[in-house]
């Protein structure tokens, strides 16, 4: 008797453990799921790739208009300071102690000049004439997209 009621109790546990081999799933992500994740991704990089590019050229026209306002402040402070005439020929040298960087400062640079230099980034010509960036061609009607506005 009592060997048969280990071979049932042998029994019943052999089911038990049978069953839980049968339940257990295995860990993972299936290939739908993985697709549907690579999908959403390209999403959403297809709609921020253009908006931060759109953000990065509109910041380097900014910076460069604010160059602008510099150099052409810098320009009426010297003719003021030396009494220039409107006609008389403005060089990087005369405004450099007027743009606020010190006397040794260097001279701003256009954001899109891969020398970054003064003399390659900006025409200054003489008091009353507005310096142009160089960088940046003519936009639309021929309008300097960087340009100080009229």
């Amino acid at each position: 008797m009592v060997t048969r009621l280990l071979r049932v109790h042998a029994a019943k546990s052999r089911k038990k453990s049978s069953m839980k081999i049968k339940n257990s799933r295995k860990a993972g992500f299936t290939l739908v799921e993985i697709m549907i994740v690579v999908a959403i991704i390209g999403l959403l990089a297809a709609i921020a790739i253009p908006n931060f590019l759109k953000a990065r050229s509109t910041s380097q026209q900014n910076a460069c208009i604010n160059n602008l306002r510099q150099i052409d402040g810098a320009i009426q402070q010297w003719a003021l300071e030396t009494g220039a005439k409107a006609t008389d020929p403005v060089a990087g040298s005369n405004i450099q102690p007027y743009m606020g960087r010190g006397s040794t400062g260097l001279l701003p640079f256009c954001p899109l000049d891969a020398s970054k230099t003064f003399a390659l980034s900006y025409t200054v010509q003489d008091a009353s004439t507005p310096p142009v960036c160089k960088q940046q061609p003519a936009g639309v009607n021929g309008e300097y997209v960087h340009a100080l506005p009229q």
